[in-house]
C-alpha cells in the first residue's frame, strides 16, 4: 500500500498525523506531508485506511 497527499486539498486539521503519526508529518500550520515515499508498512495499512477516511478533506489517497 502506497499512500499520498494531494497538497492543494489539506486544510491543517493534521487528523492523519494523530490518527498515524509514524506515517505523516505535520508543518507548524498543520498542513501534513506522507514521510518517505508513502509506502505504508503492512503492520501500519489499518491506521493508514482511518487516516484516509477520517480527512475531512479527502486529501489523503492511496496510490495503485
Amino acid at each position: 500500500m502506497r499512500i499520498k497527499i494531494d497538497p492543494d486539498k489539506c486544510q491543517g486539521h493534521a487528523r492523519c498525523y494523530a490518527l498515524a503519526p509514524e506515517l505523516f508529518s505535520v508543518d507548524d500550520y498543520g498542513y501534513s506531508s506522507v514521510i518517505g515515499d508513502g509506502e505504508v508498512p503492512k503492520e501500519l495499512e489499518e491506521k493508514a485506511k482511518l487516516a484516509i477516511d477520517n480527512c475531512p478533506e479527502f486529501a489523503i489517497s492511496e496510490v495503485e
